[in-house]
């Protein structure tokens, strides 16, 4: 597949590398030649031109008439609609355009961009600003998300000494009813799917897959006892900050730091009458007494530096009774070093774009893509189509790989636990839990 994407800057350049990894014809493009050299450098295997990407002749050199998919992902938003619209001018089968206006994100405007030729959009901001509202809202779990449009939620959990599950097998847990499903287990910096035989030790990250009435099972199996989030500390007054402020219901009082005095005044004047905006640093101790972190359920560090949001967050867990911390890490590197020093939630941008992207890369009725930053897997929403490998044999018959598992499905609008005895059939939408080593082989399995 020939994909090329415009804007060299975080987000490109990491779309670039991942799918240059998955042997893609990758094209770069960018205005900036230097960063397109530090590019080259690295090793990744992809083409880099240097060229405007709301210019027809630099859209020719890049080749984007023979494109199966053309991504714009530079910081401004005009030139990333206008780049795709003429993208799709000159051939280019889909696009997808990075954005930060939510209006765009209306129902009522798809049909208006697709008859400009621009196949999807991305505001990664607002995706990062629901994942923060969610975690907040659900203190006990390391990620939670609603899948097949909540029917299924996927929980990620930390066990801990408490939990009914520590130094358990799999297979010896009674599940009554089959409430939830295992479908991976994070140990240390490996991610690996389980069987029946695998034990659970205190330190591990549990993901479950459950129906949404069934979340409060995994939560008392896990141990976690409920902790309403009353008040919550933001450091630094980021897009993503201002959007999880108007997320979060009118009850639930915010305390937004930013070091910034001019910043603080244009923010007050934009967010609720519930969030009062400081002026100082979030990693001040002084500061954080004197406006009471020790009263405050969650604390959330999303400045333009990932070392402060980290170091904030640890210093409000010290002094401090913060039951969930929340930090946005962009550099990759960086996130096991956060999941070792105990932080509840990364927040990862690139990550939740290649997500999006991910599922226009698949030859295969997808409905919907996710990249956990934790565990460094995949969980794809997908529909059998007739005739289908997944559909020929019991799930226990298939001899999946042991990269894959899957969490569940919903047959018309009834949901189902995937045993091994179930017979999946055409048009079931199914969750496929995954490493990244799998995601190429779901074409196989449900075309």
């Amino acid at each position: 597949m020939k994909i090329v994407i415009a804007g060299a800057g975080e987000t490109g350049t990491h779309l670039a590398k991942m799918l240059a990894k998955e042997k893609q014809d990758i094209v770069l493009l960018d205005t900036n030649e230097e960063r397109l050299n530090a590019l080259s450098s690295c090793g990744a295997e992809m083409l880099s031109i240097v060229g405007n990407p709301v210019s027809f002749l630099d859209l020719e050199q890049a080749g984007v008439k023979n494109a199966d998919l053309f991504v714009s992902v530079t910081p401004e938003e005009s030139i990333n609609i206008i780049a795709c619209q003429l993208a799709a001018r000159l051939g280019a089968q889909e696009t997808i355009a990075r954005i930060n206006n939510d209006e765009y994100l209306a129902p009522k405007n798809k049909e208006f961009f697709e008859s400009l030729g621009i196949t999807s959009m991305i505001y990664p901001e607002r995706l990062a600003a629901e994942e923060i509202a969610t975690a907040i809202s659900r203190p006990w779990t390391r990620q939670f998300m609603e899948l097949l449009g909540g029917i299924f939620v996927l929980i990620g959990v930390k066990i801990r000494d408490n939990s009914k599950l520590a130094n358990v097998r799999l297979s010896d847990i009674s599940i009554e009813n089959m409430l939830y499903h295992v479908v991976a287990i994070k140990r240390d910096d490996r991610t690996y799917i389980p069987n029946g035989g695998s034990m659970v030790l205190s330190g591990d990250i549990l993901f479950f897959t459950t129906t949404k009435e069934h979340a409060k099972d995994v939560q008392m199996q896990a141990g976690k006892a409920d902790s309403e989030v009353k008040k919550v500390f933001i450091i630094g007054g980021t897009r993503i900050a201002l959007i999880t402020c108007n997320l979060l219901p009118s009850h639930v009082r915010v305390k937004l730091i930013e070091r910034d005095k001019e910043k603080c005044h244009r923010i007050a004047e934009t967010v609720p009458d519930n969030v009062l905006v400081i002026h100082g640093d979030g990693r001040d101790l002084e500061l954080l007494n004197q406006e009471g972190v020790k009263d405050a359920q969650a604390f959330v560090g999303l400045t333009d530096n990932e070392s402060a949001n980290i170091m904030a967050c640890l210093t409000a867990k010290r002094y401090g009774k913060v039951a969930k911390t929340i930090a946005e890490v962009e550099n990759i590197d960086y996130i096991p070093l956060a999941e070792n020093m105990d932080i509840g939630t990364v927040i990862n941008k690139k990550r939740i774009a290649a997500g999006h992207i991910y599922q226009f890369l698949l030859d295969c009725n997808v409905t919907n893509v996710k990249i956990l930053s934790f565990a460094d897997a995949n969980v794809a929403e997908l529909i059998a189509a007739p005739g289908s490998k997944i559909t020929r044999k019991l799930v226990k018959d298939l001899h999946l790989s042991e990269d894959l598992t899957l969490g569940g499905l919903v047959r018309g609008n009834e949901p189902m636990i995937i045993k091994g005895d179930t017979q999946i059939q055409a048009d079931d939408r199914v969750i496929v839990f995954c490493l990244d080593s799998a995601i190429r082989k779901l074409e196989g399995l449900f075309n």
